[in-house]
């Protein structure tokens, strides 16, 4: 007996998309009415992502803000990001917690075999045209970090250099060799 094929209806409004639970495993993003696909960050994203927060609580800053995972940016009114990792301030936290859209100051994005290099330097303009001030690109294949501070200011950390989230957050500074072995 052949059952009845489920019936997947995908979200036609940012609204309806903001409501919308996925069931395929998936995790998606909003552009502007493109829904776009990807998965949550493997094994290997979750180990940075893990010396990433310790850096961060040794430093002092949990008692200043956190660090999220794919957290939900509205960065304008038709744009819906999940950067791999976004730091909210405690006063960003408030904010949000009153219904506010915020804007972290400085993400991360964990670069895989999976991501478009043209459509992450797209979301990198559109971070930075929403007020986002710092970003860094790690791809763990490379062994490289690439620092922005804006769009034409990048700096590209190799093997020992050592990688800042200045101005955000001055003593936040890893070695390359240290993030990604």
């Amino acid at each position: 007996m052949v059952k009845d094929k489920e019936i997947i209806t995908l979200p036609r409004t940012l609204e309806e998309f903001q409501t919308w639970e996925p069931n395929d495993g998936f995790k998606y993003e909003w552009n502007d009415g493109e829904l776009i696909k990807f998965t949550g960050m493997n094994k290997l994203q979750v180990k940075i992502y893990d010396i990433l927060l310790d850096l961060f609580i040794d430093k002092g800053y949990k008692k200043r803000g956190t660090f999220v995972a794919e957290y939900d940016v509205q960065l304008t009114g038709i744009q819906m990001r999940r950067p791999d990792v976004a730091y909210l301030t405690k006063e960003q936290i408030e904010t949000a917690n009153k219904g506010t859209d915020v804007i972290p100051e400085f993400v991360i994005e964990i670069i895989s075999g999976n991501d478009n290099i043209n459509k992450v330097e797209e979301k990198i303009g559109e971070y930075y045209k929403a007020g986002i001030k710092v970003v860094w690109l790690i791809f763990p294949e490379n062994k490289s970090v690439h620092v922005y501070t804006s769009r034409r200011d990048v700096k590209i950390c190799i093997e020992n250099d050592i990688c800042s989230a200045a101005p955000i957050l001055p003593e936040f500074e890893i070695g390359v060799d240290v993030l990604l072995g």
